[in-house]
């Protein structure tokens, strides 16, 4: 009979429970319709689990099953047929085991949402402004071979042809959960246009990914935001719209802006601006819940300071190093050309073997 580590144990139960209570919200008549996403989103993730669950409990039972029979036939032909039988059935609940235990490592509860990308220039002047749109086109292909659809809510050309900053909206499924390893500081080596000596300049460009939130995870009250509208500008700053389409939107209690230029429409534009108003304010919420969790959580993933260096990009060796993984690849073009799987996977790979390391000795909550 296979048994379970008492913290696996712990975990599955949950997960039973929160189906239960996820399952009865549902058939709540003053379920607010806003909700019926989110709760059908958890169910979704909550059904594989029980899923292997069963898997696991069938198997075990039909090797028990086998073993007795085999130790009770006298015929050795069939005696060993069915205690072939039997380790097949113990294999494949293990195999099963260890799908499980990935299933119930504690979730990113905003893994499988859209994300807002901002992407500005650090250090390095107008080298740094080519460089961040460098790192701009890496995620709009990486997006493409992905499929998933990006929406430009704000962009700050520079004068070579750079971007000094720009906002984009990812949409897809898992498109925060493999983007979120982004955030941090980018640094570029190589050779500026502009260097007539030859000599290797080092700049920087900064990445900020966020969840994007749903109206009901964040109040904003019309009270709290001062909403300007003004005429759209391009490079250089001519006029593009003869119409004041452009939005930005302060929210009084933070100070933090928002600006949207985008489309021709001012609602569309506002509605932009308002859904990445959200995204910044739940992202403050998760990071005041999640310096509380980490000063009683131990065993908890960060998600990297974001002031840190996290990523450099040689052009001269055709080196990418992620220093957080101490990874280096010698395949610049391929990354820069959005195969960006080539590090997010590994990312991926470390935060999971970084939360198995301490899960079976943690029977916390699931989310």
């Amino acid at each position: 009979m296979l048994t379970l580590p008492p913290a696996l144990q712990v975990r599955l139960e949950q997960a039973r429970q929160r189906r239960q209570e996820l399952e009865e919200r549902l058939q709540d008549p003053d379920l607010d319709p806003r909700e019926l996403e989110p709760v059908g989103r958890e169910l979704a993730q909550l059904r594989p689990v029980l899923e292997l669950m069963g898997r696991i409990e069938s198997s075990d039972r039909a090797a028990e099953e086998a073993q007795a029979m085999a130790a009770s036939e006298s015929d050795s032909e069939l005696r060993a047929y069915l205690e072939g039988e039997a380790r097949r059935e113990r294999a494949a609940a293990a195999g099963a085991l260890a799908e499980l235990r990935l299933q119930l490592l504690p979730q990113d509860p905003d893994e499988e949402r859209d994300s807002v990308v901002e992407i500005r220039a650090g250090t390095g002047g107008e080298e740094a402004a080519l460089f961040a749109a460098d790192l701009l086109r890496m995620y709009l292909r990486y997006a493409e071979r992905e499929r998933w659809r990006v929406e430009m809510i704000d962009s700050s050309p520079s004068e070579a042809g750079g971007l000094k900053e720009v906002v984009l909206e990812v949409h897809g499924r898992g498109a925060y959960g493999h983007l979120k390893f982004e955030s941090g500081v980018h640094r570029v080596q190589r050779v500026p246009q502009t260097e007539s000596q030859g000599r290797v300049h080092t700049s920087a460009a900064s990445v900020v990914v966020l969840p994007e939130a749903e109206d009901l995870e964040v109040d904003l009250r019309e009270e709290d935001i001062k909403v300007d509208v003004f005429r759209s500008t391009g490079p250089g700053g001519q006029s593009v719209n003869t119409t004041d389409s452009a939005v930005r939107i302060t929210h009084l209690p933070t100070g933090l802006v928002v600006t949207c230029q985008d489309e021709k429409s001012q609602h569309k534009n506002r509605a932009k601006a308002m859904r990445v108003l959200r995204s910044r304010l739940y992202d403050r919420m998760r990071a005041e819940q999640e310096r509380e969790l980490r000063q009683t959580r131990l065993s908890m993933v960060g998600h990297g300071d974001r002031s840190e260096k996290i990523r450099t990009y040689n052009f001269r060796e055709n080196r990418v190093t992620d220093h957080r993984i101490d990874l280096t690849l010698y395949q610049l073009p391929r990354v820069l050309g959005g195969e960006l799987e080539l590090l997010v996977d590994p990312l991926r790979q470390e935060e999971q073997a970084r939360k198995l390391a301490g899960a079976d000795a943690d029977p916390s909550p699931l989310v």
